[in-house]
C-alpha cells in the first residue's frame, strides 16, 4: 500500500505558514513519523512523508500527492488538532475515498473524542503507533478487522467504535530505526536564515517516558512508562547514522535520568571517535563534573535545561525535586564545559506574585545561558495541576488546555499580563550589554558565531522594555 505521512499539525492556513511554520525556532525531524514509516516499510508498504514544518508549499504538494496515495495518517498535536483537521477535510475533498488515520499527543489524550473534533478522520491511534499503523494497514487490505486491533478507535456506521486496549512496547529494542531517507529532501535545524546546528541534523532516542512527575507535566499520561533501550542498541544506530549527520539531537526527556546508563553509552561514543555533534536535555540536580567531561569528549554541543523558575517556593510548587544551587551549579558547569545552554521558564503559577515573576527574571539574566525561553503555564488534561483545578471546579474536565489566568481563579494575573511577562522576560535576557560581550567571547572561543547572529537578528528587530 502506499501511504502518506503528514508533519503539520500546527497551522494549516497558507495565510499564517509565515508566522506558524517560518517561527523562530529550530525543527527537529519528526522522529515519530519516522518510526511509523520504517515500521511500514517493515512489512512491505511505500511511504513518504510530507513535512509542513519546512515544506515550502505543503498545501500544493498536498494536493500532488495523495492523488498517488492509499492511505493517509497525520500526527496531531495538542494545541492545533482544529488545523489538522482542516488538512484531513482538504484531503477528503480530493478523494473521500481514501482512509485518514490519525496519532500524537492529541490521539493519546483523547482517543474517542480525537475522532469527535476531526470528522473527516476514519481511524485515531493512542500510544505508540509501531504495532497499531501495520495492524490498521491488514484491516484496510481486509486480512483482519478493526476491532481487534489495539489502541485505536473507528468509525463504523457513524458510531465511534474501540478497538483493543493499547499495549505498551516494553522492549525498545525490538523497534527497527527510524527510516531517516525520508526526509532527506528536508533541511532541518534553521533559525531564521541561520543554521542553529551543523548541517545535516537529525534526531534519535535512547529512552521514552520520564521517571519524574512534574505537576504540569503530562509526560506520564501520554509515554505510560519510563523505558530505556540497551546501550548496545543504541550504540548500533548510532554506529549507523555516523558519518551521514552533522548533529544528532537526542531527544530523550532527560539524557542523564540514569547516570550509570548514560556514562556506558557516553564512553563507547568516546571510543567510537564520531564526527557529529550531539545535543541533549538534562535534569540541573546531575551536576557530576566526569560526566559534563565525558559529555564534551563524546561530541555534546548543546544542553538544555528545564529551570522553569527563580523561586524555590515555585519549584517545590510544581515538585521539580531540585534546588536553585542546583541550578547555578548546573548552567555554570556546563558554560565552563564550552557548551551551548539554554534554560526554560515558566510563568503563572498560581502562588506566584509579581515579585516572583521578577526573581525568575533576574534569576535568567543572572546565569551564564546562551538562549532562554519564557511561556505562560498551561493546565494541560492528565496533569496533576489539571485534576486539582478540575476538582475545584475552576476547568471543565473537557478542557483539555487552559492557560493560567487571573480570570479564571488559575493565576493571579490574566493570561495577557503573563504573555507580556514572558516578552519583557525574553527582552530583559538578550538586550544586555553584558549578555553580547559573553557571547563574543564564546563565538571567538568556538570559532562559532551562530549564537551571536541569531542574538543579535533579535536586538535589531525588537526594542527593550523594563518590568515596571
Amino acid at each position: 500500500m502506499e501511504f502518506l505521512l503528514i508533519n503539520g499539525s500546527e497551522s494549516c492556513s497558507p495565510l499564517s505558514l509565515k508566522t506558524k511554520y517560518k517561527r523562530n525556532l529550530p525543527v527537529f525531524p519528526p522522529l515519530g513519523l519516522l518510526y511509523i514509516g520504517r515500521s511500514l516499510e517493515d512489512d512491505g508498504h511505500h511511504v513518504e512523508i510530507l513535512d509542513f514544518f519546512v515544506e515550502k508549499n505543503p498545501f500544493k504538494e498536498l494536493k500532488k500527492l495523495v492523488h498517488n496515495v492509499d492511505v493517509v495518517g497525520i500526527s496531531v498535536d495538542r494545541e492545533y488538532y482544529n488545523e489538522s483537521e482542516g488538512i484531513a477535510r482538504t484531503i477528503k475533498e480530493i478523494d473521500s475515498s481514501i482512509p485518514i488515520v490519525i496519532g500524537g499527543p492529541y490521539c493519546t489524550l483523547y482517543p474517542k473524542k480525537s475522532l469527535v473534533d476531526l470528522p473527516s478522520v476514519d481511524i485515531s491511534v493512542q500510544g505508540e503507533g509501531e504495532t497499531a499503523i501495520k495492524d490498521v494497514a491488514k484491516a484496510l487490505s481486509g486480512d483482519i478487522d478493526l476491532s481487534v486491533i489495539n489502541g485505536i478507535h473507528y468509525r463504523e456506521n457513524d458510531r465511534i467504535k474501540p478497538g483493543k486496549p493499547p499495549c505498551i512496547n516494553e522492549d525498545l529494542d525490538s523497534l527497527s530505526f527510524p527510516a531517516r531517507r525520508l526526509v532527506d529532501k528536508y533541511e532541518y535545524g534553521k533559525l531564521g536564515d541561520t543554521y542553529f546546528y551543523r548541517q545535516k541534523v537529525t534526531s534519535m532516542i535512547t529512552s521514552r517516558g520520564c521517571p519524574f512527575r512534574c505537576r504540569f507535566c503530562v509526560r506520564h499520561t501520554i509515554s505510560h512508562k519510563f523505558r530505556k533501550r540497551s546501550v548496545k542498541n543504541v550504540m548500533d544506530e548510532l554506529q549507523e547514522i555516523n558519518g551521514k549527520y552533522d548533529t544528532v539531537i537526542i531527544a530523550d526527556d532527560t539524557f542523564l535520568s540514569d547516570n550509570k546508563r548514560a556514562e556506558e553509552i557516553l564512553d563507547k561514543i568516546i571510543t567510537m571517535e564520531p564526527d557529529m555533534d550531539l545535543w541533549v536535555s538534562t535534569r540541573v540536580d546531575v551536576t557530576d563534573k566526569e560526566i559534563y567531561k565525558k559529555m564534551k569528549k563524546a561530541g555534546v554541543k548543546y544542553v538544555a535545561f528545564g529551570i522553569e523558575s527563580g523561586n524555590q517556593d515555585v519549584l517545590d510548587f510544581y515538585d521539580k525535586g531540585i534546588t536553585l544551587d542546583q541550578i547555578i551549579k548546573a548552567v555554570k558547569l556546563s558554560s565552563k564545559m564550552g557548551f551551548i545552554s539554554s534554560g526554560n521558564f515558566i510563568l503563572g503559577a498560581p502562588i506566584e506574585t509579581k515579585e516572583h515573576i521578577e526573581n525568575s527574571i533576574k534569576f535568567a539574566c543572572s546565569l551564564p545561558l546562551e538562549q532562554v525561553g519564557f511561556s505562560t503555564l498551561e493546565y494541560r488534561y492528565g496533569s496533576d495541576l489539571w485534576i486539582e483545578a478540575v476538582n475545584k471546579g475552576l476547568i471543565d474536565k473537557n478542557e483539555n488546555e487552559v492557560v493560567a489566568d487571573s480570570n479564571r481563579g488559575l493565576a493571579n494575573f490574566s493570561k495577557e499580563e503573563l504573555q507580556e511577562f514572558c516578552n519583557i522576560g525574553l527582552r530583559r535576557f538578550y538586550f544586555r550589554p553584558k549578555y553580547y560581550v559573553q557571547q563574543l567571547a564564546k563565538a571567538i572561543y568556538r570559532r562559532d558565531f551562530r549564537i551571536l547572529r541569531i542574538g543579535m537578528n533579535m536586538f535589531f528587530n525588537k526594542s527593550p522594555k523594563n518590568l515596571k
